[in-house]
């Protein structure tokens, strides 16, 4: 396969800076929004995780069947992760009674497993170029098992650390920083450092959901779960629209 005629068939965006700002806008969109539902909406953590995970399958069907990239799929996928991800993990510490150590623990061995498979049956866990659709299945089963894991890992940051909101943000900024600087100035793996950041994104925009959404007297704006969420979507849309976006890679190694 000639290297045009992968770079033609990539199912991903080129990972830029955009990329990073549209995903913590998705993962705080998934904070919002899967509270939206299961919340402010009363139908519950089990209902709406079954409703978030159909409108995952939907979407990464429809992902997985095209032949091209397509930003607008691609990011709806993104944001159908993010929002089962956060109503998941929520049923999970919440409704099962893991709670939050007892979710992430959970959580981190499912996407060791996801990551463990995906190596045995392809050789590689690497996202320099998605272009098979048996790679890209279990793309899209890490994504969604990272952010559920975000949202359990930032709700026990936020929670159970006691340093709230604010401070949990701030924690996962610094964390994501370290990231950047390591991409830059170390010769650590690529897919490595791209997975871990992937990871800490999405607790980093699940706090600032938090921030958003919850009461002034638990450290919130109490700007409201819908009107938030329709602002973040209307963001996203715009940076889907204004923002370079064309198939490339995310920068790991073959």
């Amino acid at each position: 396969m000639s290297k045009s005629l992968e770079l033609n068939s990539s199912k991903v965006p080129e990972v830029t800076l955009a990329f990073w700002v549209m995903k913590v806008a998705a993962t705080t969109l998934g904070e919002t929004g899967g509270d939206a539902v299961s919340m402010t909406m009363h139908l519950g953590y089990a209902l709406s995780s079954a409703i978030f995970l159909a409108f995952f399958l939907v979407t990464a069907t429809i992902q997985l069947s095209s032949s091209t990239f397509h930003p607008f799929l691609y990011w709806s996928v993104i944001v159908a992760t993010t929002t089962a991800g956060t109503t998941m993990a929520d049923f999970a510490d919440r409704s099962l009674g893991i709670g939050y150590v007892g979710g992430s623990l959970v959580l981190l061995a499912s996407l060791m497993a996801v990551l463990g498979l995906w190596r045995f049956c392809l050789g590689s866990v690497s996202v320099n170029r998605i272009v098979t659709r048996k790679a890209e299945a279990f793309y899209w089963a890490t994504i969604l098992f990272s952010n559920t894991l975000g949202t359990a890992l930032g709700d026990f940051i936020a929670d159970d650390s006691g340093l709230g909101y604010e401070g949990a943000a701030i924690v996962f900024a610094a964390a994501l920083a370290v990231m950047v600087l390591a991409y830059f100035y170390t010769d650590i793996s690529r897919t490595v450092l791209f997975w871990v950041a992937f990871v800490i994104t999405r607790p980093l925009g699940a706090t600032l959901g938090d921030i958003l959404t919850k009461p002034l007297a638990h450290g919130g704006l109490n700007f409201g779960r819908i009107t938030s969420s329709l602002l973040i979507a209307i963001f996203i849309f715009g940076c889907i629209l204004f923002t370079s976006q064309r198939a490339g890679d995310h920068g790991g190694e073959s």
